[in-house]
């Protein structure tokens, strides 16, 4: 039966593409980004969901190449304490593959974005009352939007989690009920990783779609 609410086939098929194609950019070209393909980016942040419609996100670019240098250099100190927290947990071997990956391209990329979490939180409660952690979710809904904008523009965005939240909010002059949540590169690029990077360079694999999905309750591991 016809859906008069569904796109069109053609319509439907760009968008399950640019779902399947995005991918977490580490190699960037250093070009810069046409500032009106930037503004049509975050304008598809903007148009995020977000609980009790309280748009938690906050967006800082960073244009001074100085402190472009200090979030970088905040990240490559957080690079080696997460490589040798990786070496105590699994091995020494897997310690190396970890150093030996590019898990950020802030000094390549053509703009860089700090996503964060506003100020004044505690004052929404709709929605948050028992998960205050939605506010979170709603930030990561702006950056998916902006994965999916960018890779159809044709440019990569990375997601780089290696930092400590609260140096970084102290490097940006934050508001001490702010805290920032993502460093975003946003560039061009040569090509875009036909498999997510990791699974690329062999550092982990994908799990399947049926081993996430339960029914009617938490499915109990067989294996005792």
């Amino acid at each position: 039966m016809h859906n008069p609410h569904a796109y069109s086939l053609e319509e439907q098929a760009a968008i399950y593409k640019v779902i399947r194609e995005r991918r977490d950019m580490r190699h960037f070209l250093p070009r810069p980004v046409d500032n009106a393909i930037l503004q049509k980016i975050l304008a598809a942040a903007h148009h995020a969901p977000s609980v009790g419609l309280m748009q938690p996100w906050r967006f800082i670019r960073i244009t001074d190449k100085k402190i472009r240098q200090a979030i970088h250099k905040q990240v490559d100190a957080e690079r080696i304490k997460t490589a040798q927290a990786i070496g105590e947990y699994e091995a020494t071997a897997r310690m190396s593959e970890f150093l030996r990956l590019k898990v950020e391209g802030i000094l390549e990329c053509g703009e860089l974005l700090i996503a964060t979490l506003c100020d004044k939180r505690e004052s929404h409660v709709f929605g948050r009352r028992t998960l205050p952690e939605m506010d979170i979710a709603s930030v990561s809904c702006a950056i998916q939007n902006m994965w999916l904008t960018a890779r159809a523009e044709g440019l990569g965005l990375g997601w780089v989690s290696l930092f400590d939240p609260i140096e970084l909010a102290q490097l940006l002059n934050m508001p001490a009920d702010a805290k920032p949540i993502a460093v975003l590169c946003l560039g061009h690029v040569v090509s875009f990783y036909k498999e997510p990077m990791l699974v690329e360079t062999g550092w982990k694999t994908e799990k399947p779609l049926a081993d996430m999905l339960m029914e009617n309750g938490w499915k109990q591991d067989d294996a005792k």
